[in-house]
């Protein structure tokens, strides 16, 4: 279906996105949405015609885990409950380890990219199928940003894609920032992947902003759209009209005026794009490129029929928890990995954790002042994210209180009233502290053990 130019919608502008003109459509956070009622701002959309699609951020389909029956009703509820059309989400793995995998169970909190092997190739298309059996309208899955690549990786991004295509049927949502983020921090040429991926299987493009510190892209969500993006997104649109694109926006959101601005610029773009005469009918490709990707999706379609299946998801279990040990947990950097840039990705993980923290319990940067990231951070080294942010927010406090922190009294007696309404009487006491302290170096001795013998193969 034709969707147009649409915006993402987050509580912070819902007023601005309903009184921007021009927008056909909005996106909204699946796991933001309650499953048995909606914000009063999308009721009003909905009733105006306006299509809401929900974005799902926490099934982990390239996870080396069966989809969570439980995360696939809830985010079926969301679709029946807003009555969509599609409904997307990730090529990404959010989790790993637990007790199938005989590990501590991590939460990166973050979507994290998926190695591009036969063997993950494989786990993530019987995961796609699975959720595609139980979701009641189609699936698109978005590329991700990355700031990482994963060793001896067999297939570039567009022969990954087109194969996942090929085998599943599923559809594409095209985000052209991080193809972007893709060629700064990882040397991947946009144009080659959009030559190798199938154009057609497009149900529509994320625009979104960024920014660039010391040679890394970090697509942030919280930039304005920069020239680079919208040059990928001419390159997408040279060689396919999309049915929908939107503009993305997470965090320092700016004025009405400066969003309309932005998606004017779409527009702009595509329509530059279009005028230029260098797209073939709407929803096809041009015939050369055509031709090309459906070469390189029938090579890798022959190598993948003949690859053995035997054992993938246990490998893939051992390399994603590797993987996600050395980010969150102070495990030992897996073999084949850059080590500094892991060290980039793992800062970039503690910094949105704290972020994230500081908007659900905002009484914790209050109370610490400008002390609070920081202390933050040396709280996070080492230490995986609790199960849900609230959860890890109160983790934060009582670390901080046990160690008799912070120095201000009247800091320090604040934080013991917030802890003490939200946790129980007293800080924990001696043993409890005790028995959470051998926990946890347990758990960083079965990372580290794992790690080093060879859990990344």
């Amino acid at each position: 279906m034709r969707l147009g130019i649409g915006i993402g919608w987050r509580p912070e502008i819902a007023d601005a996105v309903e009184a921007l003109e021009g927008v056909e459509w909005v996106e909204a956070v699946a796991e933001n949405l309650c499953a048995d009622h909606l914000p009063d701002s999308l009721v009003r959309l909905r009733a105006r015609g306006v299509t809401v699609v929900p974005h799902g951020v926490a099934l982990g389909l390239g996870g080396a885990e069966r989809p969570d029956p439980r995360r696939l009703a809830d985010l079926a509820a969301r679709v029946e409950l807003l009555g969509a059309p599609l409904v997307t989400e990730h090529v990404a793995f959010v989790r790993a380890g637990g007790p199938s995998a005989g590990e501590p169970a991590l939460e990166a909190g973050h979507l994290l990219p998926v190695p591009r092997t036969w063997d993950a190739l494989d786990v993530l298309c019987e995961n796609v199928r699975i959720a595609q059996d139980a979701l009641p309208v189609p699936l698109a899955l978005e590329n991700i940003a990355a700031l990482v690549n994963w060793p001896e990786e067999e297939l570039t991004e567009g022969q990954f894609l087109a194969e996942l295509v090929d085998r599943t049927g599923v559809r594409l949502l095209i985000d052209v920032a991080n193809l972007h983020t893709n060629h700064v921090n990882r040397g991947e040429d946009p144009a080659t992947a959009l030559d190798e991926l199938p154009v057609e299987a497009i149900a529509y493009v994320h625009v979104a902003g960024g920014v660039e510190k010391d040679g890394v892209w970090h697509d942030t969500h919280a930039h304005p759209v920069t020239a680079p993006v919208l040059d990928v997104l001419t390159e997408l649109r040279s060689r396919v009209d999309p049915p929908g694109v939107l503009l993305e926006r997470d965090d320092d959101f700016p004025p009405a005026e400066e969003l309309a601005g932005e998606l004017a610029l779409i527009r702009g773009t595509l329509e530059a794009a279009r005028r230029s005469g260098r797209t073939s009918a709407p929803g096809g490709t041009a015939a050369a490129r055509t031709g090309a990707g459906a070469g390189t999706r029938a090579r890798t379609g022959s190598r993948a029929r003949t690859g053995s299946r035997s054992g993938a998801r246990e490998r893939l279990a051992g390399a994603q928890s590797g993987l996600l040990a050395s980010l969150v947990a102070g495990a030992p950097v897996p073999a084949g990995f850059d080590a500094e840039r892991l060290g980039v990705q793992g800062r970039a993980l503690a910094a949105k954790r704290a972020g994230i923290v500081a908007k659900v319990a905002p009484e914790l940067p209050e109370i610490l002042g400008p002390g609070y990231r920081a202390a933050f951070l040396r709280y996070a080294e080492g230490r995986p994210p609790a199960s849900g942010y609230r959860r890890d927010a109160l983790a934060f406090a009582e670390h901080l209180l046990v160690a008799g922190e912070p120095a201000d009294d009247a800091a320090r007696r604040r934080l013991t009233h917030w802890w003490q309404d939200r946790a129980g009487a007293r800080p924990p006491r001696r043993t409890t502290r005790a028995v959470r302290a051998a926990r946890a170096a347990f758990t960083l001795s079965a990372n580290v053990l794992r790690a080093s013998s060879g859990g990344n193969r």
